[in-house]
Order: structure tokens, then C-alpha cells, then sequence
């Protein structure tokens, strides 16, 4: 974990909180009946079921270790809270690139960015960008692949 905040709206709040809770009283016992049937079966060196299970226990035990510091120190995002007009971590802007069609983001925290699901994080350069801006303002992000200029065209 880092020292800057890890915002989180009460969406994506739940929806961790839901998985954390699917991996310890869903696929930890799952996981641990694989494991036992495996070591059942003896000679550890060459059962592939048991470093398979082994494996994934690992992860498994990484992500609910990650999961619970997340959401222990997560600030949830009041909307209530959230300035109207103003793009901000919780609200949802539509951006347009010069002849292209308009995109339309849900700022969120990193934690809960997907980018294919159209939340972008705003640690993203263009989330940073778009922080603190307003409709009809024209933003300027420098990526891997270049400069681009958006237009704001609306602020929800």
C-alpha cells in the first residue's frame, strides 16, 4: 500500500467487500479440501494437484491479505460530498478528442479502475488531467503514446 489515499465509491466498496468474502468462506475451504486430497495421495515431490493447490493457496492468501488492508484504510467517496460541475473522484464525465466520438468515464480510485468498463482511475493520466475541470474545458494528456487533447463535454 502506498501513503496517497485509495478512494473508493460505494459501489466498488461493496463489490471488494463481496469478494473478499467469496475467497475466505468460498474458495479458502474450497482450497483447503483440494490441499488435503492432494497430500492424501502421498509422495509430495511429483503430485502436481498439490503444488497446483499449493499455488493458488498463495494467491489466494496474497489477494485477501490485499483485499482487507484496501478496504481498512479506503476512503469511500460520499457523493453527496462530490462538487457538482466539477470533474472529481465519483463522477462521471463525457470527454471528446478531435474528430472522434465522444467518450464517456467514471472517475474512480485506482482499486476499482477498469478501463474496458469505462472507470478510469484518477491516478490515470487522463483522470489527473481531468481532476478539478469543468465542461467546455479543454484538458491536454501526455501518455506512452502522446499528446491528446479532450474537450469536457459534460460533468455528471
Amino acid at each position: 500500500m502506498t501513503d496517497e489515499p485509495q478512494y473508493l465509491t460505494q459501489e466498488g466498496y461493496e463489490k471488494l467487500k463481496a469478494e473478499l468474502e467469496d475467497l475466505i468462506n468460498v474458495q479458502r475451504p474450497e482450497l483447503a479440501v483440494k490441499l488435503k486430497d492432494a497430500i492424501s495421495m502421498g509422495d509430495l515431490k511429483e503430485n502436481a494437484d498439490y503444488h497446483d493447490a499449493k499455488e493458488r493457496q498463495a494467491f489466494l492468501e496474497g489477494r485477501i491479505r490485499q483485499l482487507e488492508g484496501l478496504l481498512k484504510d479506503a476512503t469511500i467517496i460520499n457523493e453527496d460530498h462530490i462538487p457538482t460541475g466539477v470533474v472529481a473522484v465519483g463522477r462521471t464525465v463525457t470527454v471528446q478528442e478531435e474528430d472522434f466520438d465522444p467518450e464517456t468515464f467514471r472517475i474512480v480510485g485506482a482499486a476499482e479502475a477498469n478501463p474496458m468498463d469505462g472507470l478510469i482511475s484518477n491516478e490515470s493520466p487522463l483522470g489527473q488531467a481531468l481532476l478539478g475541470k469543468k465542461k467546455g474545458e479543454k484538458v491536454k494528456v501526455q501518455t506512452d503514446a502522446g499528446e491528446f487533447t479532450y474537450k469536457i463535454k459534460s460533468v455528471e
